[in-house]
């Protein structure tokens, strides 16, 4: 891929015996945004700890920018931006101060931080906060800064860790308004989150990684569309046999246990073969209780691939606990 911003080549990452990432391989296109989801304890913090060098390389081949992490991660640094899940600012710190300060880390020189700076929050709606201590910001505005922050050094890739986990709706939405700007703008941005909308909404392509591997990846509509055109819920009298009668039926797929229920996933239109199944069951006797329909979502994409919405920290306990000692 010619306009390949980051390539990973079989990454595979270890905590002693346990094997947290495994033969890991993807790219992302200059420009896009890439979304990385996975349950917790999947491998994804592992993964993203890498590629912004706060772990260390141990098996694979990783380029960012050009640079290769093994051999140049300075280089690396230099060249991407972060904003992390946890609020990283300095509270007696101002908003302004915050701005100049990050400048200063990375060498810009004065007039060029006074430039960035008076930019940047504008660009974030933060003009009035300018000289306001971080104490003093709601949690939105605290966000709104980190991702300035994150801008400051104008980096090829920004990477974002849950960027509005936490935030009320409206928030969300307009923190997504300034990432779409900056990514129009021509920076990459390589997402994770929790917000399957937000996800399908906003990414040109996902990957989804479960035990240490990629389990799925594509542009959402096809994610969702290899799933069936269409999902039909039913409650049944006898789940075990209408799943035994439904599933002998050619345009139906992967049926699964939900709430109760079944979800059934079907290769043809909904509304076409929803009488032919609810007439089989019919005719085997089946008493149905409830049904429903509808076109799948991310969140069908997330647990066909993964088997659950989220899990229970796992596998990365370690990895997590070592990147937030090292953040601080």
């Amino acid at each position: 891929m010619a306009d390949e911003v980051i390539r990973v080549d079989g990454l595979s990452h270890r905590f002693d015996e346990l094997v947290a990432v495994d033969g890991v391989s993807f790219s992302v296109s200059a420009g896009e945004v890439f979304s990385f989801l996975g349950p917790n304890g999947a491998g994804k913090s592992t993964v993203i700890n890498v590629l912004t060098t706060l772990l260390p390389m141990q098996d694979g081949e990783v380029v960012i920018a050009g640079r290769d992490l093994r051999t140049d991660p300075l280089g690396v640094r230099e060249a991407i931006g972060i904003v992390f899940q946890e609020v990283t600012l300095d509270r007696d710190m101002t908003v302004g101060e915050t701005l100049e300060f990050h400048g200063r880390l990375y060498g810009l020189p004065r007039e060029e931080r006074r430039a960035r700076t008076d930019e940047l929050v504008a660009l974030v709606e933060l003009e009035a906060k300018r000289d306001t201590l971080i104490k003093h910001l709601s949690g939105g505005m605290k966000r709104r800064l980190e991702i300035a922050r994150g801008l400051m050094t104008r980096p090829t890739v920004l990477f974002l860790d849950e960027p509005t986990i936490g935030l009320d709706p409206q928030t969300r939405a307009r923190m997504w308004e300034y990432l779409r700007q900056v990514n129009r703008e021509g920076t990459t941005i390589f997402l994770t989150t929790h917000y399957m909308d937000e996800a399908d909404q906003l990414s040109n392509r996902i990957a989804i990684i479960d035990y240490g591997r990629i389990v799925a990846e594509g542009r959402p509509y096809e994610l969702k569309n290899a799933l069936g055109q269409d999902l039909v819920y039913l409650e049944t009298a006898e789940n075990g046999r209408a799943r035994a009668v439904l599933g002998a039926m050619p345009f139906v797929g992967r049926i699964r246990d939900k709430d109760g229920g079944f979800l059934v996933m079907v290769t043809d239109d909904g509304t076409r073969v929803l009488p032919g199944m609810l007439d089989a069951l019919r005719d085997a006797g089946v008493v149905v209780t409830g049904i429903n329909m509808k076109k799948p979502s991310m969140d069908d994409v997330f647990i066909h691939h993964t088997g659950r919405a989220l899990r229970d920290e796992g596998t990365e306990s370690a990895a997590a606990t070592l990147s937030r000692a090292g953040r601080r």
